[in-house]
């Protein structure tokens, strides 16, 4: 009975080992973390976004097509930049008047001003004006031409819920896009031109046309306030209500947030603030695997002064809630047999949180682990222990096989020589 029992550990035993993997990290208790409560916004739409990781982080009906008043003026500034070589050039202002009560810096018909003063004008006062000037010398003497340009832009960032029918943002059938288009623009604009990152930072500046000198202000009234927010538009029209389009830094990540519909500017500023402070509170940056990190070094089959590195083949780091219970399982059978490749697939790592699969990444063998040649493989054989062993005994065997057919030749030479005599 004793025998049997020892044999069914030893059988459980190899049946373990013969499965050949074996978890790095031992799994944790799974757990579904509770997600961060988001802000209660006084909005109709709104988008919190992370623009390293294009990770939309939060909406309020964030793909809801709504008149977006000033923010237009950021595919206005892109398609300008786009279009221009030199920032310097000067622009002489259409036959244009804007209403009194539209934004503008008074620029008169005639008037020239440089691109890259207008485009101050544009981003800070959000002046109707300057995007006027800017829409018709671009587009070569059409505004038309130019929101076609703009509408085409559009198409090709893939915002697929916004079109344009002015630079300006007035509300004008057909001009409209969603909380979620606006934040990938905006994102697109600050890190597709430093001059636009630059300019919309700034809390005021100062423009020259001719001898005229005229000093405008940030309608961003964040810039400035809060050091840790970098940009970078408002608007407001009757449709839109109070408009920001906010960037900034917190919680080491950068945030890009979008409000619409807000009832005032300083309920504009409170629902960005606390959109803003919302993301850097509750979530950060996970990067469980790097890629290339070392992930196992397992044992070679017939080889075991070698253990291979196993590196990870690419890498995993996303945003995701504080609370959140990342874990890594790497997945690489304990004994590799060689030939194998370098850079061949040999394994697998999961990350999780809680019981959800976030990514599995193939692990590789950095490097080429070669066959067990047939000699070392004879000469491994002989070298062992029992091996000897029996090769002992074979020769005993034979020496005592020898001695004992000499022993009986001896003794049958003698009779032969006692019946001669």
């Amino acid at each position: 009975m004793t025998r049997r029992i020892a044999a069914s550990v030893i059988a459980a035993a190899c049946a373990v080992a013969l499965m050949g993997v074996a978890p790095a990290v031992a799994p944790a208790v799974a757990r579904t973390p509770s997600p961060p409560v988001p802000p209660a916004l006084s909005v109709s739409a709104a988008a919190l976004y992370a623009p390293r990781a294009h990770q939309m982080l939060y909406g309020v009906n964030a793909q809801r097509r709504v008149a977006i008043a000033s923010t237009t003026k950021l595919m206005t500034a892109l398609v300008v930049l786009q279009h221009v070589h030199r920032l310097s050039t000067m622009f002489t202002q259409n036959d244009y008047t804007p209403a009194a009560v539209d934004s503008q810096i008074g620029l008169a018909p005639g008037e020239r001003m440089s691109i890259h003063d207008l485009l101050l004008a544009l981003m800070l006062p959000s002046a109707d004006d300057a995007a006027e000037d800017l829409a018709f010398n671009v587009g070569h003497g059409s505004v038309a031409r130019f929101v076609s340009m703009m509408n085409a832009e559009a198409r090709r960032l893939g915002l697929r819920h916004t079109h344009y029918t002015t630079p300006i943002g007035l509300d004008t059938p057909g001009n409209y896009s969603t909380a979620a288009d606006l934040v990938k623009l905006a994102d697109y604009d600050m890190t597709h031109s430093r001059y636009f990152a630059r300019i919309v930072a700034l809390p005021r500046a100062t423009l020259h046309s001719g001898n005229h000198v005229r000093t405008v202000v940030n309608r961003n009234d964040l810039v400035g306030r809060y050091p840790w927010i970098d940009g970078i538009k408002t608007g407001h029209t009757l449709d839109a209500g109070y408009v920001l389009v906010a960037s900034g830094h917190r919680g080491g990540m950068a945030l890009i947030s979008a409000v619409l519909g807000t009832a005032s500017e300083t309920s504009r500023d409170d629902n960005t603030l606390a959109l803003l402070q919302y993301g850097g509170a509750n979530f950060r940056v996970w990067t469980p695997v790097r890629k290339g990190q070392l992930m196992a070094r397992p044992a070679v089959k017939e080889q075991p002064n070698l253990h291979p590195t196993v590196t990870s083949a690419s890498g995993y780091s996303r945003i995701l809630p504080r609370s959140a219970h990342v874990r890594v399982r790497v997945a690489v059978p304990r004994r590799l047999t060689g030939p194998i490749p370098a850079q061949s697939v040999v394994g697998t790592a999961t990350v999780t949180d809680g019981r959800r699969v976030l990514a599995r990444i193939p692990l590789v063998l950095d490097q080429r682990l070669p066959a067990v040649s047939g000699l070392t493989r004879a000469t491994r054989f002989v070298t062992q222990p029992l091996t000897l062993l029996v090769i002992a005994g074979v020769a005993v065997g034979a020496a005592l096989l020898v001695r004992n057919v000499r022993r009986r030749r001896r003794t049958d030479r003698r009779g032969r020589e006692l019946e001669a005599t």
